[in-house]
């Protein structure tokens, strides 16, 4: 008989790989794509820490993501030997066309679900919540 922790790193980890099957882009970029929508532009040294990876790392998909125009590079205002990535107005679009696409397969199959069963799996999201931000 499996354990919580193990079904719960089991179930996780499928419904994290069907997210990504939605993706439009791969995951690291997606995620930095929403750091700047969230937060306004970053360095490439914040991202790197936010995202927990060398500069070097995340230099690449700055790159990648400016290549295809979905990112520009700004020049900070408080070191000007810094730069800012920022979002365009292209990466903006396509940045909300990926959620909706991932939010729309999500909102589809959720509406399969009882209102008892869609109110404890509220539950379960804040209980998930939780268990992210613990130390």
């Amino acid at each position: 008989m499996e354990t919580l922790p193990t079904e719960l790193r089991v179930v996780l980890g499928r419904l994290l790989r069907r997210l990504r099957s939605e993706h439009r882009f791969p995951l690291t970029q997606a995620s930095v794509l929403g750091w700047i929508d969230r937060d306004g532009p970053r360095s490439i040294g914040e991202l790197a820490t936010l995202e927990a990876v060398r500069p070097q790392s995340m230099s690449q998909t700055v790159y990648e993501l400016e290549s295809d125009g979905l990112i520009e590079r700004r020049p900070d205002a408080r070191d000007g030997r810094r730069s800012q990535i920022a979002l365009t107005p292209r990466g903006r679009r396509a940045l909300y066309a990926d959620r909706a696409a991932r939010e729309g397969w999500l909102a589809t199959e959720i509406a399969q679900f009882t209102a008892e069963e869609q109110a404890t799996l509220r539950e379960a999201v804040r209980l998930l919540t939780r268990l992210a931000d613990a130390d």
